[in-house]
């Protein structure tokens, strides 16, 4: 990658850094559909866990580069994970109804993202892509 491809992914990367919550969730579904993955972070214990007010959320990102910029502070140790959307669909999402978790969808630095339930997040993933 040259200098000017490799300034240009940063600077794409910033701009939806950027952006504002319901925007990233739209490039949320969009990216995760392209690439068939949902990100997290796992540390030695397992999947990175939010306190959200009074409930317990799975954060989620569109790829591994916004989770690992999210790996700062206390999450410094935690490695991105892929999880198939294949596999979200068939284990994560009765999991996390199960265990009464809700998802925080693309959080940044500035806010939690967006908070769905996991049968939210789960029909999302399921909306097949628009072709134009």
């Amino acid at each position: 990658m040259n200098n000017a491809t490799a300034k240009r992914v940063e600077t794409e990367f910033d701009a939806v850094l950027a952006l504002g919550a319901k925007k990233r969730l739209a490039y949320m579904f969009e990216t995760v559909q392209e690439f068939k993955q949902v990100w997290i972070l796992n540390d030695e214990h397992g999947c990175v866990m939010l306190s959200n007010e009074d409930d317990d959320c799975v954060p989620v990102w569109p790829s591994r580069e916004f989770a690992q910029s999210w790996a700062t502070g206390e999450w410094q140790d935690c490695e991105p994970k892929a999880i198939p959307v294949k596999d979200w669909l068939s284990r994560w999402t009765p999991g996390l109804e199960q265990d009464d978790l809700l998802i925080a969808v693309f959080p940044t630095d500035q806010d939690d993202g967006t908070i769905l339930f996991p049968d939210e997040f789960d029909s999302q993933l399921r909306v097949p892509k628009k072709r134009f």
